[in-house]
């Protein structure tokens, strides 16, 4: 396997990182906020937990295929594609929650689950770009991309209150939008 340049693997695991910070925010976006959904809807604690747990449990079964997906295509695609493929889920669950129907947040939850994948995407990739006695040190930076389930724990709240529901998931989405434009720009597929 040849491996390329250092500046080309610092870059692509920091994009990395980054495109997984970003969809594990959106990936998390219900739990942060799910008990303004509770109070708003008139939840009861297992229709709230359902909430929550939707986009979880989607998010770690539907790793199985897009790792097997990642296999096919690679990473640089798959990264760009669950960055788009996630950004209407986090639209319809603003639109839901503004519009105060548990069963449409429960679909669209179940469609965020999209998001949590990137974690199937990211290690392989990651894996490709760095030779053997650097690849757990890539993949614990890689994993630090996590550290967006508590970006959204943290922010999200706050920018409800300052956005709005719908404001909130409007700016998650721009986001996504602009790491997908980011990957596409200067991301490069792994080395062969």
């Amino acid at each position: 396997m040849l491996f390329r340049s250092g500046s080309a693997r610092t870059k692509n695991l920091v994009l990395a990182t980054w495109v997984s910070a970003i969809n594990f925010w959106a990936w998390n976006m219900i739990g942060p906020l799910s008990t303004t959904y509770a109070g708003d809807i008139r939840l009861s604690s297992t229709q709230a937990s359902m909430l929550v747990a939707t986009p979880i449990l989607v998010g770690s079964l539907g790793r199985i295929v897009i790792g097997s997906l990642t296999d096919r295509w690679g990473g640089r695609v798959m990264f760009i594609a669950v960055s788009l493929a996630s950004i209407p889920p986090v639209l319809a669950v603003g639109a839901a929650a503004t519009a105060g129907s548990y069963p449409l947040l429960l679909v669209s939850g179940f469609f965020l689950g999209i998001a949590g994948t990137v974690f199937a995407v990211g290690i392989p990739f990651v894996n490709s770009w760095h030779e053997p006695a650097r690849r757990g040190f890539a993949t614990g930076v890689f994993g630090m991309g996590m550290v967006g389930t508590a970006l959204s724990a943290f922010f999200t709240p706050s920018s409800a209150t300052w956005f709005g529901l719908m404001g909130t998931h409007v700016i998650v989405a721009v986001a996504l939008a602009l790491t997908a434009v980011l990957c596409v720009a200067t991301m490069r597929d792994a080395p062969a």
